[in-house]
């Protein structure tokens, strides 16, 4: 507990989505899906004095593919922050971007019996 006339220092760790975006709007989904999966694009440097968040996606990102849902996950941020800037890496080039794959193809009922029929015939 505080005396009177001290003050007690706040350090909840938790930054408001609108400094974070700088007051922007939100993009809308049709660019960054959730599924769409990103990258950071080969040779590219950080931009100069990136803020925490650009500097977490970047990591993230090195490694491989990542879907908008998981950046978004993994920095513990709202989706609609997460493609903020995922744009704004994108709109400056340090983006690769892959659409999500189209939904898988229904297999004719007859081809699954007879999968199911060798898979008895072979292992009992």
């Amino acid at each position: 507990m505080t005396t009177p006339g001290e003050e007690q220092a706040v350090n909840s760790g938790f930054v408001r989505s609108y400094v974070i975006t700088g007051g922007r709007g939100l993009p809308d989904a049709e660019g960054l899906s959730l599924v769409t999966l990103v990258t950071i694009a080969p040779d590219r440097q950080p931009p100069p004095n990136p803020s925490p968040e650009v500097r977490a996606i970047w990591e993230l990102c090195s490694g491989g593919y990542l879907s908008v849902a998981e950046v978004a996950g993994h920095l513990g941020q709202p989706v609609g922050v997460a493609r903020l800037l995922l744009n704004d890496l994108a709109e400056q080039g340090h983006l690769m971007r892959r659409k999500a794959p189209p939904p898988a193809q229904l297999v004719d009922r007859k081809i699954l019996e007879e999968v199911l029929h060798g898979l008895h015939v072979r292992f009992g």
